[in-house]
């Protein structure tokens, strides 16, 4: 019998603490099962293994994302939704560092839902900008590489100079903005 309150979704919230305040090496089945309070054959009632628990996590990750990423947008276009939409990516990755190291970059086809439509929240985005077929997916994958990179380093403390985060942002976000405007 399942423990009563564990379930699939707690067994990802116990992973999602560990990687939260230890990293995703950190997460291991038996971490989950010392944080969720069971013993470790327990989880797999929930979970086949970690490879699957690191599924769960990288889709909680992108549902996360996809929700503030959503949020931004909505009710803007153009500049200001490419802006808000980069924004809110930086803020997610600084905000959860950990969880989102944990996410999988190259999604497992399980996951291609969740994917597209975060995908589909930035295309629409710059639909605004008129471009074609391929100059929108090449597009998408600049503004995603250079917001994840951006906000990577930031997060890691990569950024070692005085100078402002905010404005380097806001030049990033610039430079963004003004290459789409000449795609």
């Amino acid at each position: 019998m399942p423990r009563v309150g564990l379930s699939p979704a707690g067994v990802v919230d116990a992973a999602i603490a560990i990687v939260d305040a230890e990293g995703p090496a950190a997460l291991t089945l038996s971490a989950v099962a010392a944080q969720a309070g069971v013993q470790t054959p327990s989880l797999y009632k929930h979970v086949r293994n970690l490879a699957e628990l690191r599924q769960l996590v990288t889709l909680r990750v992108i549902e996360e994302l996809t929700e503030r990423l959503g949020e931004a947008a909505l009710g803007r276009s153009g500049d200001d939704a490419v802006r808000a939409i980069m924004r809110a990516y930086r803020s997610y990755v600084v905000d959860h560092p950990g969880r989102y190291a944990a996410m999988e970059q190259a999604p497992e086809p399980r996951l291609e839902a969740a994917a597209s439509r975060l995908l589909g929240i930035i295309l629409a985005t710059l639909r605004a900008y008129e471009l074609g077929d391929d100059a929108l997916i090449h597009a998408a994958r600049a503004l995603r590489s250079t917001s994840h990179g951006f906000a990577i380093l930031e997060a890691s403390g990569g950024f070692g100079l005085p100078q402002d985060l905010e404005t380097s942002y806001e030049l990033l976000i610039q430079m963004v903005i003004g290459g789409l405007h000449k795609a």
